[in-house]
């Protein structure tokens, strides 16, 4: 009489990989899944309906106020020494303060949720996904900005036309002005993705991101002394109207050359981004 034995099952290792391996995702995924938790956020609407919104008003303002220079003959020649492009694009500051909100919001957030948690054990890396937080970030702003560009050009051409200041589309002045405004833009909502990774609190980061982009330039400037002067110069928003000039009038910060201005504005978007890079990956969420 034999016995028959079963031989004891096998598992083969090379047929089952990892977990991990399984469920790592591509960056487009991350792409995608941040654009999903971008757009569904109230947050984000309010914050690019407030950016098109400012930059047209103070744009219509900006238009509307011709009429009373008009009617000064000591302000006559500055209206002769205007660009449209310029005033077009004078609502840009107030851009930048909305757009700086919404880039720290993009990350405190899901500090502030605890959403980081899941984001980070999804993507083990975490680089990815400061990556795609700034490539989603990037393309909102463009869109905004073009939308708001485009706004304040209706909004403000009866005013313009009054004056002779409607700018001709195939000048590249205006298109300097105009590129040069989503430029700094793009650097702001940057900057303030970065300092918020950096900081986690929103209060905290939104309140460092206006001080640095906005705040500081206005204080600065009642100090009236060279090495101080020369700082204000180098601040974002200073820094910019070499960018947003057409080169008819003299602004603050336009003694910098475009080139010089490229470099400080990018200056300003990639050190906080490289800085929240390395944090990421060094420090627990």
């Amino acid at each position: 009489m034999s016995t028959l034995t079963a031989d004891p099952p096998t598992t083969s290792h090379a047929a089952t990989p990892p977990a991990a391996a399984q469920v790592q995702p591509t960056f487009a995924g991350v792409v995608r899944g941040e654009w999903i938790k971008l757009l569904s956020l109230r947050s984000t609407w309010w914050a690019l309906a407030s950016t098109a919104a400012v930059i047209t008003l103070a744009a219509l303002a900006a238009a509307a106020s011709l009429n009373a220079m008009a009617d000064d003959p000591a302000l006559v020649p500055g209206i002769e020494q205007m660009h449209g492009a310029e005033v077009i694009s004078s609502g840009f500051p107030f851009g930048m303060l909305t757009i700086a909100v919404l880039g720290a919001l993009l990350i405190t957030g899901e500090y502030a949720t605890g959403l980081i948690r899941s984001t980070f054990a999804a993507v083990p890396t975490r680089i990815p996904v400061l990556a795609a937080k700034a490539l989603t970030l990037v393309v909102l702003t463009a869109v905004v900005t073009l939308v708001s560009v485009t706004l304040s050009y209706v909004v403000t051409m009866p005013q313009l036309s009054q004056y002779d200041l409607v700018p001709a589309l195939d000048d590249p002045g205006p298109w300097r002005v105009f590129g040069g405004a989503l430029y700094s833009l793009i650097a702001a909502a940057l900057f303030s993705l970065g300092i918020g990774t950096l900081l986690r609190s929103t209060a905290a980061s939104v309140t460092a991101a206006l001080t640095v982009l906005l705040l500081l330039p206005g204080v600065l400037s009642f100090i009236r002394l060279d090495w101080v002067e020369t700082i204000v110069g180098y601040l974002p928003l200073p820094a910019s109207s070499a960018l947003l000039s057409t080169g008819a009038a003299e602004t603050q910060g336009a003694y910098l050359s475009t080139q010089a201005s490229l470099i400080v504005i990018a200056a300003y978007a990639v050190v906080p981004i490289a800085a929240a890079a390395v944090t990421l990956h060094r420090r627990d969420a």
